[in-house]
């Protein structure tokens, strides 16, 4: 196990890539029931299902992750380990890729997210998912794309969904309220927008928004976790359902890592999530 960690590390793999590659070797155990499906007609949206090994008896919950990386970054493949991590506990479990700065800037980032969802509307039922169960997750800028999709119901709308298809969404580490931009990330994703606000998923906090699970890191300091409760509290003041979890002393990358089986112990959010989504028809196994 550990030589093959050292492989990965002096191959040049990225700490997603290293997390994806150990998950394989132990942990997890799920299936990819598609791999590179296209949903788009750019080379890079594409996505990836994850499932349980057995087939089930009927529909699974499904939950939709979508990566972060700035807006900037990242590939699918690389996070096959939350796909497994939430396969294995009962969900159908998607990973789409999304167009990347610096070839495109906001919305489109948040437009193909919202494609990637009809594309589950119309097919997930295909893969054992139950496409009335639906569920959005994520870390970092992709909790940024899943609180959009959940909190402004034009994005699906346009993209030929129903907005009221996310039942719920359970967030890791996502910045939700951060105008005025005041790092390069920002700027660069999202200051082309001539109404800033409307970049920031707090300005659509309403009282028939999904129930949210905000998670973060109190030792973050890529997002302050002051995104999360300040969201919170705008759902809350609109009488939304928003819980919180802040563990004490975690970074921004330790909410993610553990959802791999090498660092399951870093931070309790994989159970978290399940607990959450299991209260609003979302029950895992």
């Amino acid at each position: 196990m550990l030589s093959a960690m050292s492989t990965m590390v002096l191959g040049g793999c990225s700490p997603a890539g290293l997390l994806n590659g150990a998950s394989r070797l132990v942990g997890d155990s799920a299936r990819l029931a598609g791999s590179g499906i296209p949903f788009g007609d750019d080379p890079r949206l594409k996505l990836d299902v994850w499932a349980p090994n057995r087939a089930p008896a009927e529909p699974l919950p499904v939950v939709v992750f979508f990566y972060g990386g700035g807006w900037a970054m990242g590939d699918r493949a690389e996070y096959g380990f939350a796909g497994r991590a939430l396969a294995a506990r009962g969900f159908v479990c998607v990973i789409p890729d999304y167009r990347l700065v610096p070839n495109v800037r906001f919305p489109a980032f948040v437009e193909d997210g919202a494609r990637a969802m009809k594309w589950v509307a119309d097919n997930i039922a295909g893969y054992g998912g139950d496409p009335s169960r639906v569920a959005v997750s994520g870390h970092s800028a992709g909790s940024y794309i899943a609180a959009m999709l959940a909190l402004d119901p034009h994005f699906l709308r346009d993209a030929g969904a129903d907005p009221k298809l996310i039942r719920a969404a359970a967030l890791l580490s996502g910045p939700y309220d951060f105008y005025p931009f005041t790092e390069n990330r920002g700027r660069d994703a999202l200051a082309n927008w001539p109404r800033p606000q409307e970049t920031q998923p707090i300005t659509f906090a309403r009282k028939d928004a999904p129930p949210m699970l905000l998670m973060h890191g109190t030792a973050d300091t890529v997002v302050q976790p002051r995104n999360s409760r300040a969201l919170a509290a705008a759902l809350t003041k609109a009488g939304a359902v928003a819980e919180t979890r802040f563990y004490e002393g975690k970074s921004h990358i330790d909410t993610i890592k553990s959802l791999s089986p090498l660092f399951r112990g870093s931070t309790p959010a994989l159970d978290d999530m399940i607990a959450f989504l299991a209260r609003y028809d979302q029950a895992g196994a």
